[in-house]
C-alpha cells in the first residue's frame, strides 16, 4: 500500500528542526520512498559541477537537499 503524506508539491510550510529553522518556503519536491521533502532555499549544499557546454568554466552549484517530512509543518495561507 502506498504511503500518503498531508504536505504536497506546492504548499508552504515552516521548518520546525535543522539550521533552516524557523524558515517558510514552497515545497518543490515530495519524496515519499525517502520519507523527506525538498523545499525551496532551505539546507543548501554545495555540489561540484564539471565543466561542460552550458557551463564552460564549471564550479559549484548550491542545491536543496531532502529534508525528512517530520521537520517541517504545512502552514495555511
Amino acid at each position: 500500500m502506498a504511503k500518503t503524506f498531508k504536505i504536497k508539491k506546492g504548499d508552504q510550510v515552516m521548518v520546525i528542526a535543522g539550521d533552516d529553522k524557523g524558515t517558510t518556503a514552497e515545497v518543490l519536491e515530495v519524496l515519499v520512498k525517502k520519507e523527506a521533502v525538498i523545499v525551496a532555499g532551505c539546507k543548501l549544499a554545495k555540489k561540484a559541477v564539471k565543466p561542460s557546454e552550458q557551463n564552460k568554466e564549471g564550479g559549484f552549484d548550491n542545491v536543496e537537499m531532502p529534508i525528512h517530512i517530520s521537520n517541517v509543518k504545512k502552514v495555511e495561507a
